[in-house]
């Protein structure tokens, strides 16, 4: 179910009989047709496993579930909306910035420590993430809010991405990372406030940054 890009802050979605998607509450702007939006108690297609995770984790996002045959345009907050397109892989993405994805991905959630050890837990402190990170796996697409607009940044194993834990929205791939220290770092590119931290990502795959350093 692809999103139709309105405008940088609005993004709008068809929605046909028998089809489902799930989106933040709130996020709806206008619709047209017979198109009804239920609260989602289940956690998307993770289950209850996967909402009691987020729960525990302190990043549960209160999802709705639109189905039904028409057209719905999202918006939220007047942030800057960014469609990312998965075949087949996996998208690792803060609960928060999910604005809406097809029904058809697979939701579950990821401990950032298992991808880091220590490091990985550090970087949720660090960053004010969560430890837990939503995980969206399969066909189809999906809609992530960000301050600023964001850019898509690829990841090879021959050049490694280094962010700001601050300007990260999500990844998809192959892609291991570690929060690492880099004394002076923010303060010597101009962004710096006291903070010495960078996100290292690495492998094969692709890294989304938002040109801001604001939480949303």
């Amino acid at each position: 179910m692809p999103f139709r890009e309105i405008s940088s802050r609005m993004v709008e979605a068809t929605v046909a009989p028998g089809q489902t998607m799930f989106s933040q509450r709130g996020a709806m702007l206008a619709y047209k047709g017979e198109v009804s939006f239920t609260p989602n108690l289940q956690g998307g297609q993770g289950g209850v496993m996967s909402m009691l995770g987020r729960r525990a984790a302190g990043e549960a996002a209160p999802l709705m579930t639109v189905e039904g045959s028409g057209t719905v345009m999202f918006g939220h907050g007047g942030h800057h909306i960014q469609v990312i397109n998965l075949a087949g892989d996996t998208l690792y993405v803060e609960a928060d910035r999910l604005l809406a994805f097809d029904g058809t991905l697979q939701q579950g959630t990821m401990f950032m420590g298992s991808q880091g050890g220590v490091m990985g837990m550090v970087r949720g402190q660090v960053s004010g993430q969560g430890l837990f990170t939503t995980t969206l796996k399969g066909h189809g697409a999906v809609a992530v809010m960000a301050h600023g607009g964001v850019i898509e940044i690829p990841i090879t194993p021959q050049r490694p991405v280094h962010v700001d834990p601050q300007a990260y929205v999500a990844h998809h791939g192959d892609v291991r990372n570690k929060l690492s220290t880099a004394l002076g770092w923010r303060d010597m590119v101009g962004r710096g406030s006291g903070e010495a931290f960078q996100l290292e990502l690495s492998g094969s795959g692709a890294v989304y940054v938002q040109a801001s350093e604001e939480k949303l």
